[in-house]
């Protein structure tokens, strides 16, 4: 891999070298490396399109890395990623993706991700997006997640897109069995003529499961954001969403909650919270030394960690 691959991996993987445990890598459309481990296999689908990541029952304290990074200019790829957690396993999962552009034409990533999470399984999925480049040519992403999950099953989710990314479409669906917990953390920014979608569709199928999604977003500039968030309660359940988002300069940003009950034990929360920055949160780091511009990266970056 060249340096500029080398750089998109650290920052959409934090991998520095080949890492510890399964991984695959993909680069500019072709598998740049794989391994799989004795409860950890990765395989390729039959027709092309993705992989298949199968976790033994019972497996602990181990990793799968599925980083894609492009630095071609103009290349277009879909891929379909599925993912077999068996019963009772703990695992982590780092996906992500890194586009570098430095050409004239649109380089464009799509990924779908199914889960099959099983009984009492417990599950950290991590997902960065990352662009960099001069290039005229966008850096598009819009990633799919698929999410099923069984009875007792764990999955925390934590998305995160900071830098780069020109539009994004992010989709993600989840189907909660008896006693399923999901619990879902979004960081975003946006600056110059960005544009983010959003979207959350959690289904609480059985008794007592819980979804809690928390957004945390800054818009800068003339960009755009929208955050969708569908709850439906279709047993005794909780569910919570929260968005929470700063707004600067000519940026844009709507948040728009659905909750729906279709059982009266259904406990539904919806928050969203749009402001700027206060004025004296500036002028109180100014006083420390710091320039204006400088006093808003400060909150910025606090608010976004």
């Amino acid at each position: 891999m060249d340096e500029i691959q080398k750089t998109l991996l650290e920052e959409v993987a934090d991998l520095h070298q080949i890492p510890a445990g399964a991984y695959n890598i993909r680069a500019n459309g072709q598998m740049a490396g794989r391994s799989s481990t004795a409860n950890i296999e990765i395989v390729s689908k039959e027709d092309g399109t993705g992989i298949d990541i199968k976790i033994k029952a019972g497996t602990k304290n181990e990793s799968v890395h599925i980083p894609v990074v492009m630095t071609q200019s103009g290349l277009t790829e879909q891929v379909y990623n599925d993912f077999y957690i068996g019963d009772d396993a703990d695992v982590v999962i780092i996906a992500g993706c890194g586009i570098h552009n430095g050409g004239d034409s649109d380089s464009r990533h799509d990924g779908i991700h199914r889960f099959f999470v099983g009984k009492n399984a417990k599950i950290k999925y991590v997902e960065k997006h990352y662009g960099s480049g001069d290039g005229r040519g966008q850096r598009i992403m819009n990633p799919k997640t698929e999410v099923t999950m069984e009875a007792g099953s764990y999955m925390e989710m934590e998305m995160v897109q900071i830098k780069g990314v020109d539009s994004t479409k992010r989709l993600t669906v989840a189907d909660l069995g008896e006693r399923a917990k999901m619990v879902v953390r979004e960081r975003l920014l946006t600056h110059g003529a960005q544009d983010a979608v959003s979207e959350f569709e959690v289904n609480l199928n059985g008794a007592d499961s819980s979804a809690n999604i928390i957004s945390r977003s800054v818009a800068k500039e003339e960009s755009s954001q929208v955050f969708i968030s569908k709850l439906h309660g279709n047993a005794k359940c909780a569910g919570h969403s929260e968005c929470d988002s700063i707004i600067m300069d000519d940026a844009k940003i709507s948040a728009i909650p659905e909750i729906t009950a279709n059982n009266p034990d259904a406990a539904l929360i919806h928050e969203a919270a749009i402001g700027k920055i206060a004025g004296e949160q500036i002028t109180k780091l100014m006083t420390l030394g710091l320039t204006e511009a400088e006093a808003e990266a400060q909150i910025v970056n606090g608010f976004l960690k």
